[in-house]
């Protein structure tokens, strides 16, 4: 799978892209990113990307002209991918829409700064709008890191075991994982359920269904806490 990130800090991703999983799909080539440095469609002496808004307010606005350059110079390299515009006006993202992307064989992230994209962005390059949250980030380069970063799980070879995604939380809408434990069986006071040691494996099965339906209950609805000790 291939993703361009489109952006004008292209030096906010190298630790990221060095690490953990990741780092082994982009070397095993299972994975395949290129950053692209929007300044450099830029034009004129200074390379101006941004400018202030018509009809005043505050901050700088992205201009089409690099923008959209960009953009299209970066398509023509290959197959055309989805274009993905990093906003915080967007489409929230979900699990059931990472595993839509998932099965794109290219994504193109743009990531925003400043106050944000001129509108006849949108209008050009029709781009699919992600949100990561309703909160605002300074850039687009952290939520496109949470796209890439969830996205990647569903490429085949990614994940050492693929069955870890059947049980993850999310997977079932409104339904959290159950509770983990591993060595040692006591930790100051604290001792691992009596059934995950048991071997029986449908009452374990049993057991991780409730917790997992109390985990849901007490966290996203405000209910009764999860009794994870019986």
């Amino acid at each position: 799978m291939r993703f361009d990130v489109l952006t004008l800090f292209p030096e906010i991703f190298t630790g990221y892209l060095s690490q953990s999983l990741l780092k082994l799909a982009i070397d095993s080539g299972l994975v395949t990113i290129n950053l692209r440095d929007i300044r450099q469609w830029a034009t004129g002496k200074h390379k101006s990307v941004d400018d202030r808004p018509f009809g005043g307010g505050p901050g700088m606005v992205m201009m089409c002209e690099p923008v959209v350059a960009c953009v299209e110079a970066v398509q023509a390299e290959a197959e055309p991918g989805l274009v993905l515009m990093m906003t915080p006006t967007g489409q929230r993202l979900t699990q059931s829409l990472v595993k839509e992307l998932s099965t794109h064989k290219r994504l193109l992230l743009l990531c925003g700064r400043y106050e944000g994209f001129d509108e006849r962005i949108r209008q050009t390059l029709k781009p699919r709008e992600i949100s990561i949250g309703d909160f605002i980030c300074n850039g687009g380069e952290v939520p496109a890191m949470v796209v890439i970063d969830t996205v990647v799980r569903y490429v085949p070879g990614v994940l050492g075991d693929p069955e870890s995604l059947a049980e993850e939380s999310h997977n079932d809408p409104g339904r959290l994982e159950y509770p983990q434990y591993t060595r040692p069986r006591e930790f100051r006071g604290l001792e691992v359920p009596e059934v995950l040691l048991s071997g029986n494996h449908q009452a374990v099965a049993r057991w991780r269904q409730e917790q997992s339906r109390l985990k849901s209950r007490q966290l996203r609805e405000g209910g009764e806490s999860c009794a994870t000790n019986t």
